[in-house]
């Protein structure tokens, strides 16, 4: 089998409300999801959510090969985009590629991943992740209310702007949970997306813990803040959860040497052979993992086979348009099915009409980290969270 070429298209996410973070908000709900596929001479194709920037250069390392050797492949990207850098979007892009070449490999065994990789057990445990900063109160209880018939009982929330609203949210939707369990305790995560320094964190969390059992705070300060994450993490009762962005087994290394990350966290956009790599680095220093992103197909069926995997984020229970996903959810965890691969299947004629959105292109929204963001003393609210969003 060789690989004979690739296609990129860009699809979008329809999320049916405004989603964003402390940086900013998409109003209309609306983003853009790009997608790679890899054909091969045998007619099998595999599909990898992610970006294609540089791809022509990624793919050089690609051409011609036999897709099931992944992992030398994985590195030969990497060699690729020595002098570009492995990071951000090209990191993204050997991402795209490297799960496409995973699904192919799982498709030609006949498969589905999870099996491939030695998973036992197909179900992934999950908690319900909204982007829901922009939501109003009775917005934010619908919402968690339908992940909860799920049988979700963790959710992670976005917040960091102002203490108040976010111990108040947090409250209605601790309410929520434990309403659709008939008393049980759900668990609860706040996610600032690296908008503090170290003393608003600390500060911050602790008025929170106060009146809430936090079971992390996510991003509380800069992703390479080794010291920082270390800090907040001793002065809280809070876990410290991050590694979403961090490209790279050599990221990862002086945020655990210092004692910074107690949930390592690796993005579903950095592909299959960086989360499994993490993974191993994190289970040999006894920290758990949890994976992230909007459809983190690729690493729920990696999920199965790490020991240390704790709990995968759920954002949508819709696929982008035009993408088909063979995974149901059920009792608070994602159900992976027998198809395959991966189980996605691309409609390459219901993404035609869809182009990117004009936000994506410009990257405003929770893409750009504000002016200010990490040195206010009082609560914001002019970062893209409409006003009197905390009021149902």
């Amino acid at each position: 089998m060789r690989i004979t070429g690739y296609r990129t298209m860009t699809t979008v996410q329809e999320w049916g409300r405004p989603i964003g973070d402390a940086n900013g908000v998409y109003a209309d709900g609306t983003v853009s999801v790009p997608i790679v596929l890899v054909d091969t001479d045998e007619g099998i194709t595999g599909v990898g959510l992610g970006p294609h920037v540089q791809a022509d250069s990624v793919f050089a390392a690609l051409d011609g090969e036999d897709p099931r050797g992944v992992t030398a492949l994985y590195d030969r990207m990497l060699r690729r985009t020595f002098k570009a850098g492995h990071a951000g979007a090209v990191f993204g892009t050997i991402g795209a590629f490297d799960t496409a070449l995973w699904d192919i490999k799982a498709q030609a065994a006949g498969e589905p991943l999870w099996r491939l990789l030695g998973g036992r057990d197909r179900t992934v445990p999950a908690y319900a992740s909204g982007l829901d900063i922009g939501l109003s109160d009775s917005d934010l209880a619908s919402l968690y209310q339908t992940f909860a018939g799920y049988g979700l009982r963790a959710a992670k929330l976005k917040g960091g702007l102002d203490i108040e609203r976010d111990r108040d949210r947090l409250t209605l939707v601790r309410d929520v949970l434990t309403d659709a369990a008939h008393g049980s305790r759900p668990s609860l995560m706040l996610d600032v997306n690296e908008s503090w320094n170290r003393k608003q964190a600390v500060r911050h969390v602790r008025e929170i813990e106060r009146h809430l059992d936090l079971t992390w705070i996510e991003e509380p300060v800069r992703r390479w803040d080794a010291e920082g994450l270390a800090v907040v993490s001793r002065a809280v009762h809070a876990s410290v959860a991050t590694g979403e962005n961090l490209t790279g087994l050599e990221q990862f290394r002086p945020l655990v040497a210092a004692g910074a990350v107690d949930v390592v966290q690796i993005a579903a956009v950095w592909g299959v052979t960086h989360f499994l790599r993490v993974a191993a680095f994190a289970h040999a220093h006894d920290l758990p993992v949890s994976p992230i992103g909007n459809t983190p197909v690729a690493l729920l069926h990696a999920a199965t086979s790490a020991p240390n995997h704790l709990v995968s984020e759920l954002q949508d229970l819709r696929p982008p348009v035009g993408v088909s996903v063979d995974v149901s959810i059920g009792d608070g965890a994602f159900v992976l099915s027998d198809t395959p691969g991966l189980g996605v299947r691309v409609d390459e004629a219901a993404i035609a009409p869809t182009f990117p959105r004009p936000h994506d292109e410009v990257g405003d929204g929770p893409s750009v980290r504000p002016d200010g963001a990490g040195r206010q003393l009082l609560a914001r609210t002019d970062r893209g969270v409409p006003t009197g969003a905390g009021r149902g």
